[in-house]
């Protein structure tokens, strides 16, 4: 299986959502501090700031799960722990802003939302716990702990 192209396929277009983000952000925030808008009496500098500090969080966020996934292509090694978990909430998250893209953005942002999602589930799948090296077995070690056949003789 091809893992390391997909996983680096992952890294390059989460990068690339990530930079998309700050700037979607970095442009509300121009619009609702030019036309001064206002939530619930909050201050439109409040709002400005929050929708910029809230694109560089999620920015942040999506550039540490494609630093995961850089990192899991390079070493041929599977995330572990908490950076695996990051990497199925981002996969989440994806899901997730897919279901809202319908209805607000259209068909053509759902179908990239769902394959940015592809390309996490493929890459956490390939990169499962069945997929390394000692799990895959060889004449003096077989899978799943099956006991070696012995060689039968005629």
């Amino acid at each position: 299986m091809a893992r390391r192209p997909v996983a680096l396929a992952a890294a390059v277009v989460l990068i690339l959502e990530a930079f998309g983000i700050v700037l979607l952000n970095w442009i509300l925030s121009i619009v609702v501090d030019r036309q001064q808008m206002s939530l619930a009496g909050l201050q439109p500098r409040a709002m400005s700031t929050g929708s910029w500090v809230g694109g560089i969080l999620f920015g942040l966020y999506l550039l540490f799960c494609a630093a995961v996934l850089l990192r899991s292509a390079l070493r041929d090694r599977a995330p572990g722990g908490f950076t695996r978990i990051a990497l199925i909430s981002c996969a989440v998250v994806h899901g997730m802003l897919g279901a809202f893209a319908i209805g607000l953005v259209g068909w053509v942002a759902f179908l990239a939302m769902m394959v940015v999602l592809g390309l996490l589930v493929l890459t956490l799948m390939a990169y499962g716990e069945g997929a390394t090296g000692e799990v895959r077995g060889n004449a003096e070690n077989p899978p799943n702990g099956a006991p070696p056949v012995a060689p039968t003789s005629a």
